[in-house]
C-alpha cells in the first residue's frame, strides 16, 4: 500500500564533499572554520516506497484498552528531544487511529524528566498498568540503563529512538530494541565529520553521563593522532572558563562536546566570547534547535553528527508534523514516528498481549521512513546511518550521510 508520506527526488548532495581548509592555528584555536560553511546542504530525502504505513489497510481491530506509552522527558533541561521523540509518535498514533475505527488505540505519556534517578518511577507505573503492551522510550541513555531491568522482569517491550550508549543492549534484556546506531557507529563518524572540516586537532570534552562517556570514549579512539586533548564537565555546569583555558592552549581546529544541549550552548557561547575561532562538533543529544536557541549567534560555529534522518527533508511529513504541532520536525522525530508504526503494525496483526508485541518486534523485518528495521538478538539493528549537519544561517540543516 502506498504510504501517505509522499516520496521526493534527491535534489541535493549527499557526500560530504568539501574544499580543502587551512589549519593555520592561532593562538584562539584554528581559522580553519572560515571554509567550512561549503559542505553542501542536502534538500530532500528519497524514502522507499514499501515504508511501512501507521494507518495499515484501515481494518484493524483490536481490544478496547489496547495501550500503548511514551516515557521520557516532557521536562527538565533537555526536554526538547523528549518532546520531538513523544511528537513523533503521536502523529503516527493519529493516523492510525483516523485511518482504523474498529482499532482505537490510546497513548499514555509518563514524564521521567530524562533523569536516571527520577526515572524508575514513571516505569514501574507504566508496567504495572497491564492495558499498556508497547512503549515508544526511553530518550536518554543513562534512564535506559536504570530502568531495563523493570521492562525486562515484565516482559514489556521498548523501542528507544535515541539511546545510543552501546553498552545497553550488553544486559541480556529481551525486551530493548535501539531504532537508530549506538556510539560505536557515531564516535567514528564525529571524527570523520572533523576530518572532512580539515581539522588536524581535535580537543573532546565530555559530560558525566552515560551518553557523553561513552561517545567520547569512541570518538577518541577513532580520532587517534588527532586527539589534541580532553577534559571533563559536569550535568548543570555553567561556567566553563577552566575547560576553555585548556583548550586555547591546546590550539585544536575543532571541539567536540559529548553530551546534551543543555551544557554544550553555554560552553560554545564562552568559548567564542574568549576568542575561539575554530569548528563546533556535538552529537545528537546536542542537534536541537533549543541549542541555537541558548547558544546564540555562536553557534554559527557549529556542526553535529547524529543517526537521525532530517525529517524536515521528507515533504509530507514534515507538512503533516507541522499541521499538527506548529513546529518542524525536531531531532528524532522520525525515529520516534517508525518506532510508534512498528508496534501499531504489530497490534493490527493482532498482537495485543506483552508477549506477542515483543515477540512481533524481535522478528519485525522491514522499511521506515528513517531506514530498513531489523534487529539482532540483543536489540540492536543490522545496519544504521548517521548524518552529518550544520548551521547555516540560524538553522540546522543536513549535509547528508557520514558513516
Amino acid at each position: 500500500m502506498h504510504h501517505p508520506i509522499k516520496l521526493a527526488a534527491i535534489a541535493g548532495s549527499l557526500a560530504l564533499a568539501v574544499t580543502a581548509c587551512g589549519t593555520a592555528s592561532t593562538d584562539k584555536g584554528s581559522a580553519a572554520s572560515n571554509d567550512l560553511k561549503s559542505l553542501p546542504a542536502q534538500t530532500s530525502i528519497d524514502v522507499p516506497a514499501d515504508a511501512a504505513n501507521p494507518a495499515g489497510d484501515g481494518k484493524a481491530t483490536c481490544p478496547a484498552n489496547t495501550t500503548v506509552a511514551y516515557i521520557g522527558a516532557q521536562t527538565g533541561p533537555n526536554a526538547q528531544l523528549g518532546i520531538n521523540i513523544y511528537n513523533g509518535a503521536q502523529l503516527a498514533i493519529d493516523q492510525h487511529n483516523k485511518a482504523n475505527p474498529g482499532c482505537q488505540v490510546k497513548f499514555k505519556k509518563f514524564d521521567t524528566e530524562g533523569d536516571p534517578n527520577k526515572a524508575t518511577g514513571p516505569v514501574t507505573q507504566a508496567t504495572k498498568e497491564a492495558d499498556i503492551i508497547g512503549v515508544v522510550g526511553l530518550p536518554f541513555s543513562g534512564e535506559s540503563k536504570a530502568t531495563g531491568n523493570i521492562f525486562e522482569q515484565v516482559g514489556l517491550v521498548h523501542i528507544t529512538p535515541s539511546a545510543t550508549n552501546p553498552d545497553l543492549t550488553k544486559n541480556g534484556w529481551t525486551t530493548f530494541f535501539r531504532a537508530l546506531g549506538n556510539d560505536n557507529v557515531q564516535g567514528p563518524a564525529a571524527a570523520a565529520l572533523a576530518e572532512k572540516l580539515g581539522a588536524k586537532k581535535v580537543y573532546v570534552v565530555q559530560d558525566d553521563s552515560d551518553y557523553g562517556i561513552g561517545l567520547s570514549g569512541t570518538a577518541q579512539k577513532a580520532l587517534g593522532s588527532r586527539l589534541a586533548g580532553t577534559d571533563k564537565v559536569t550535568t548543570g555546569q555553567k561556567d566553563f572558563s577552566a575547560v576553555i583555558s585548556k583548550i586555547i592552549n591546546a590550539k585544536p581546529d575543532v571541539v567536540f562536546y559529548s553530551g546534551y544541549y543543555a551544557e554544550a550552548a553555554p560552553f560554545d557561547q564562552q568559548l567564542v566570547s574568549k576568542g575561539y575561532k575554530g569548528g563546533f562538533i556535538g552529537p545528537d543529544g546536542v542537534k536541537d534547535d533549543q541549542f541555537l536557541k541558548l547558544a546564540g549567534s555562536a553557534s554559527n560555529n557549529a556542526y553535529f553528527t547524529c543517526p537521525c534522518l532530517p525529517g524536515e527533508l521528507i515533504p509530507d511529513f514534515a507538512a503533516a508534523y507541522k499541521s499538527a504541532f506548529n513546529a518542524e520536525p525536531g531531532t528524532y522525530s522520525v525515529e520516534a514516528y517508525d518506532a510508534m508504526t512498528i508496534l501499531l503494525t504489530g497490534i493490527d496483526a493482532g498482537n495485543t498481549t506483552r508477549e506477542k508485541l515483543k515477540t512481533y518486534v524481535a522478528g519485525y523485518d522491514g522499511q521506515g521512513l528513517s531506514k530498513h528495521f531489523k534487529w539482532d538478538e540483543t536489540g540492536e539493528l543490522a545496519t544504521s546511518t548517521v548524518y552529518g549537519y550544520k548551521v547555516d544561517n540560524g538553522k540546522i540543516v543536513s549535509v547528508g550521510t557520514i558513516g
